[in-house]
């Protein structure tokens, strides 16, 4: 069966979203409809720091009504902006943290069920200090901490770490060997920062 969409209508906008409703066609004459969310997409960026170690951060999350653990990311939601800038971008903004390499390392849809939202997730290395840039309450309260790449498997299993996006990304991070790389430039040490397990 072969099903195309004839017909959209916007329904609402909200911020950085539209919601629309799609009027479908299948062979046979049957139409339905269905309502879906436009969205800009987003990065996700997987900072490797010294000694392998990731950056990552406790983030409120108001849908929640609590603090989730995630890797630093953001929508792109900036006219003309390259994924790889946009991902600069977000590392500094919430991080505080600049990158001498960024690769772009894939992508996914977060939920195609009812939105377009794509992200893609990006990889940084030889990380140096620059200046935060919070851009929201949630982002001036979170607190920066730091995951082993090697721990994933247990963080998941754990539901210590229960953020799809970043476990999405730390999986395509390590597919692409992003741990095993040995960074020439300048890096963040990261001794600073806690240490997450999948004990906490």
């Amino acid at each position: 069966m072969t099903i195309e969409i004839v017909g959209e209508d916007l329904r609402a906008t909200y911020g950085f979203f539209e919601v629309t409703e799609l009027r479908l066609q299948a062979d046979g004459g049957a139409s339905e409809r269905r309502t879906v969310v436009r969205h800009p997409g987003a990065v996700v960026v997987v900072a490797l720091g010294g000694n392998g170690r990731v950056v990552a951060q406790r983030q409120f999350r108001a849908a929640l009504g609590r603090d989730v653990l995630e890797l630093p990311a953001g929508k792109r939601d900036v006219a003309g902006e390259s994924v790889l800038d946009t991902a600069r971008r977000e590392l500094a903004e919430e991080c505080g943290l600049l990158a001498a390499r960024v690769e772009a390392l894939g992508s996914f849809y977060n939920s195609p069920g009812f939105t377009d939202e794509r992200t893609w997730v990006v990889g940084a290395t030889g990380l140096s200090r620059g200046e935060r840039a919070p851009q929201s309450v949630e982002e001036r309260a979170m607190e920066l901490v730091a995951l082993r790449l090697d721990d994933l498997d247990a963080l998941v299993a754990s539901g210590v770490l229960e953020d799809a996006k970043s476990i999405v990304a730390l999986l395509m991070a390590r597919a692409h060997g992003l741990g095993r790389q040995v960074a020439r430039e300048a890096t963040v040490a990261m001794e600073e920062f806690e240490i997450v397990g999948p004990g906490e």
